[in-house]
């Protein structure tokens, strides 16, 4: 079985309960280019790592993974995106940051001159059946990409398989405000967290009400952040921080009269 398949078969995937429809159109990027182009900024230097990809058959395609994004193409994210290996995933908390890929050494394979831009979405996890040098391309230390296909076929022939690529973070240019998606019951609230510029990967979340100071919420899984207190009947503001240290506040982002279900949307990181 190639590499690629094998691969696949270990990618970690978590699927969001369905909710009502959200009330916003969404977009990820400027561009109408299906993979943008690689003029944002650089965050840091380029790293070796390598890259397998997934088939478009795959249902993949339609949910979002380990960072609870749920369908991607609705989300906005299309196939601009990728599942991390444990090293780069750290446990979820890299969700939403943006790296520039391009395959590198292998001249038989590569597409010169050409580099993808994409967004964690999604988790690779270890296949201890395999050793790291061998099947089990996402086992720690390894550094490994997982990208669809589309995006695969972006940097290299899709017959190179397990492919050495070098990557770098960059700032994510994002079209349209941070969403809110505001879900639970009772007093229980989860809120995914997406469309988010700048370093893109959120490291803390405070929430309001009209009622109450600014309430710490935590992580529960890749995105959604969680917190129990009952905050219904108030309009609701958020304090997102990057993993860069910087906070955006979002006054008045969902109504008086918000209901579980519904997406929001306050304003916008710099990228």
């Amino acid at each position: 079985m190639p590499a690629c398949l094998i691969q696949s078969l270990s990618l970690l995937l978590f699927t969001l309960v369905a909710s009502t429809p959200r009330l916003l159109t969404t977009a990820h990027y400027s561009s109408s280019a299906p993979f943008p182009s690689s003029s944002h900024n650089a965050l840091s230097e380029w790293r070796s790592a390598r890259a397998t990809y997934y088939a478009a058959a795959d249902p993949r395609d339609a949910v979002g993974g380990a960072c609870g994004y749920g369908d991607l193409v609705k989300a906005g994210y299309g196939m601009a995106t990728a599942g991390l290996s444990a090293t780069l995933f750290e446990r979820g908390r890299i969700c939403g940051a943006c790296f520039e890929v391009r395959c590198v050494e292998d001249l038989r394979w590569c597409i010169p001159g050409t580099s993808i831009i994409v967004t964690a979405t999604n988790f690779c996890a270890p296949n201890y059946g395999f050793a790291a040098d061998g099947g089990g391309h996402c086992n720690p230390p390894n550094s490994h990409f997982v990208l669809p296909i589309e995006a695969f076929e972006k940097i290299a022939i899709w017959k190179a398989g397990n492919m050495p690529i070098q990557y770098r973070r960059i700032k994510c240019r994002k079209e349209g405000g941070i969403r809110f998606t505001v879900d639970g019951s009772g007093i229980f609230m989860s809120v995914l967290i997406s469309n988010v510029a700048g370093a893109g990967d959120v490291a803390e979340v405070k929430i309001k009400g009209s009622r109450t100071g600014w309430l710490p919420m935590g992580r529960n899984w890749g995105q959604n952040w969680h917190i129990n207190t009952d905050l219904k009947n108030q309009p609701l503001a958020f304090e997102v921080t990057n993993s860069d240290g910087v906070t955006l506040t979002s006054y008045n982002v969902a109504p008086t009269n918000w209901n579980y279900g519904q997406t929001f949307e306050g304003k916008q990181f710099e990228s």
